[in-house]
């Protein structure tokens, strides 16, 4: 059984829009005051203030004169906006994410219904308060036999309705076997570089419309009274163009990571970590078009649907350094060197495919590692065997990393400042350090 949500547009008429929009602004206005109620609460008296001292403080809000609209919409959306704020605190206390930032108008918003807060029946949404049921544009049909559990009605900034319909996907979603194992390298010329040498092109989505966005963006600028009606023209002209850039986007990364689980049984990527790899002002641009996080999201979660496998490897080994031929790493090897030489095989290698295949070699050995770590398919006289091969090398790897500092990875290791000055060490540290130089 597989967790799906199907989304879908839907023109709502002038009587749903309003109610819709009112329900979107309660949902914001409570989520803000939650907000800042906890805010408050921790800088003021070192107090923290969870979900139900909210739920209770939303009791307390709908009595207040100046707050009586927020009894005119359903009950539900403004209970799970405090259970959608208390996740966003879960997350900031575990590091997850930063600190929860009050909601704006100008980004539509969204409102969640559980349950008790619509009606499924006959193959159409009644939400709560709404006597007509919503005018959906049913692009595909719901797996048969499949009710909602939850739907999310959002308002984007370009002005879009749009559903979203939570169910549960009992079918049996797994593909065929096939004996097909591949490494992808991905890249800014070439999106992606598989290791039998396909290439699929980058469409750079943002760069086909980014004259036609920066001239949108220097009218938006000029209007100086943001509550002009000119203004608001020009906000939704800016939107539309950024929604444009998203929708082609999203499109090409869905068909793309479609056609490489079908075709495959295991695919192996590597584990890159986009969040650092932006922080580069002259790649930035070109990296977050890119889009490789949600390749990499879609993939996974679409390996689990479908019955195949996606190995990630370290993110720090060499694929592109790394002769396939004959293992030899090169110290360097500028972005602008796109084909090399090996100096010990005189192997010529392209440097996308290369890396494609070292990859993938790299990602089979971690998958025969993790077949022979399942209890389930090892006996146990080869399991006790692998730790005991195992247990002498990670002991050692890991005390040379804290005496030494240096970074344990699959070609050796390396001092994490090269040419510093060595730091001073008691002398249990420096008997450790000289047993193991």
């Amino acid at each position: 059984m597989a967790e799906k949500a199907y989304k879908f547009r839907f023109y709502p008429t002038p009587e749903q829009e309003n109610l819709l929009r009112r329900t979107l602004g309660c949902v914001r206005l409570i989520y803000n005051k939650a907000l800042a109620a906890r805010t408050q609460a921790w800088h003021e008296r070192q107090e923290r203030v969870g979900y139900t001292q909210t739920s209770v403080m939303l009791t307390l809000w709908k009595k207040q004169e100046g707050l009586d609209f927020l009894k005119e919409v359903s009950s539900v959306p403004l209970q799970q906006g405090l259970r959608h704020l208390q996740t966003a605190f879960t997350n900031f206390f575990s590091g997850q994410a930063k600190y929860p930032n009050f909601k704006k108008k100008r980004n539509g918003g969204s409102a969640e219904f559980t349950k008790s807060a619509f009606k499924w029946k006959d193959g159409q949404v009644y939400l709560a308060k709404c006597s007509n049921p919503l005018p959906i544009r049913w692009s595909r049909q719901l797996p048969p036999g499949c009710v909602p559990s939850t739907i999310t009605v959002k308002l984007d900034p370009s002005g879009r309705w749009s559903v979203s319909l939570r169910i549960n996907d009992t079918r049996d979603l797994n593909l065929k076997p096939v004996n097909k194992q591949i490494g992808i390298d991905l890249g800014i010329t070439s999106l992606i570089t598989t290791s039998d040498g396909e290439k699929f092109t980058n469409p750079k989505n943002f760069q086909k419309l980014h004259k036609k966005l920066r001239l949108a963006q220097k009218s938006l600028d000029r209007k100086t009274n943001k509550k002009s009606n000119n203004y608001q023209k020009a906000r939704l002209k800016v939107a539309r163009i950024h929604a444009k850039i998203k929708d082609s986007r999203l499109d090409y990364t869905h068909k793309l990571t479609t056609q490489l689980i079908r075709e495959n049984q295991t695919v192996v990527v590597e584990d890159l970590a986009v969040k650092n790899m932006v922080k580069n002002h002259k790649l930035a641009r070109a990296i977050s078009d890119a889009n490789w996080g949600e390749i990499v999201r879609q993939l996974e979660y679409k390996a689990e649907w479908h019955g195949r496998e996606l190995i990630k490897i370290d993110r720090y080994f060499p694929s592109s350094k790394r002769c396939s031929s004959c293992g030899h790493v090169v110290e360097k090897l500028p972005l602008n060197i796109r084909k090399w030489d090996c100096p010990e095989c005189g192997s010529h290698h392209d440097r996308d495919v290369n890396a494609g295949i070292n990859i993938l070699r790299m990602g089979t050995r971690v998958g025969d590692r993790r077949k022979r770590s399942d209890p389930a398919t090892t006996p146990a006289s080869l399991r006790n065997a692998d730790q005991e091969r195992e247990r002498p090398r990670s002991k050692a790897a890991g005390l040379a990393v804290s005496v030494c500092g240096a970074t344990v990875r699959p070609e050796g290791s390396k001092s994490r400042k090269a040419g510093a000055k060595k730091q001073k060490v008691s002398n249990s540290d420096a008997r450790e350090s000289r047993a193991f130089s």
